[in-house]
């Protein structure tokens, strides 16, 4: 049984992020980057699965330059087997992502019995990839997953909708799984699991090699800013005889004249 796990690396959410002078993206040198947290979730299921069933071989995949291997290496330090990177810039679109995921899963040789995924990227949310990727291969997914469970080739899946309700799917693999949060606890990776990860395989393909090209862009980023700095509050004292009725008024004329509310 092979289990491909896609992840991505994205930036802590404690970094300052700043634009690139001509607006195009972001700028990376800087940045410290962590696995996407709904990741983790995915990398998780797929060890459980590991765990009931021995020979299950778990590759993790990931699309990023060739210096930015940490994801990887945490997940093989948790557990999976081997991994998979796509030297590719940080800003393609979730067409191209899914389109180089499908590419080097078949290059990578194995067939996929199954493939888990986090719902969403935390840095851009745009919960897309799991979808796409499903229709590119032909299979059926099924996302936002809050239980999980394998029979043989038959799978059971919770799904989260509004509210707090769940939605129950019967499927069978091979299929697409997009993992939410409480569908389990990931662990963390051992020492010795660190030590291991160092010799485990790390293959790394070009996107060339997995068939894409500039020309599958669908979507291309432009002029990213910060968000404009907000202006300082203004602070109201009563009078000394408590009445309120100065502030109100000063309050009143603020949200009518400035603010442009009432």
């Amino acid at each position: 049984m092979n289990i491909f796990v896609c992840i991505k690396q994205v930036p802590d959410t404690e970094t300052k992020i700043v634009p690139m002078k001509d607006g195009s993206f972001i700028e990376t040198n800087a940045i410290k980057w962590v696995m996407n947290p709904y990741d983790e979730f995915a990398v998780e299921q797929a060890l459980q699965i590991k765990t009931k069933i021995p020979d299950a071989n778990v590759v993790v995949v990931r699309l990023g330059k060739t210096r930015d291997t940490e994801a990887l290496r945490t997940a093989m330090a948790m557990g999976a087997d081997e991994a998979i990177l796509i030297d590719a810039d940080d800003n393609l679109d979730s067409y191209m992502t899914a389109k180089a995921i499908k590419g080097a899963i078949l290059k990578s040789g194995k067939k996929a019995d199954l493939i888990l995924t986090g719902k969403q990227a935390i840095d851009d949310d745009n919960l897309q990839v799991p979808s796409l990727l499903a229709q590119m291969m032909d299979l059926p997914s099924v996302c936002v997953v809050v239980g999980f469970d394998l029979n043989g080739s038959a799978l059971t899946l919770k799904r989260e909708i509004e509210g707090g309700a769940v939605e129950v799917y019967n499927t069978t693999l091979p299929c697409v799984v997009a993992c939410q949060k409480g569908l389990n606890t990931p662990r963390y990776a051992s020492l010795p699991g660190i030590m291991k990860a160092k010799k485990k395989t790390l293959t790394q393909y070009s996107l060339a090699d997995v068939g894409v090209t500039d020309a599958d862009r669908r979507l291309k980023y432009s002029d990213f800013q910060l968000p404009p700095e907000k202006p300082p509050g203004k602070k109201f004292q009563a009078m000394e005889d408590g009445t309120q009725k100065v502030v109100v008024n000063q309050v009143v004329s603020l949200l009518r004249n400035e603010a442009k509310i009432i």
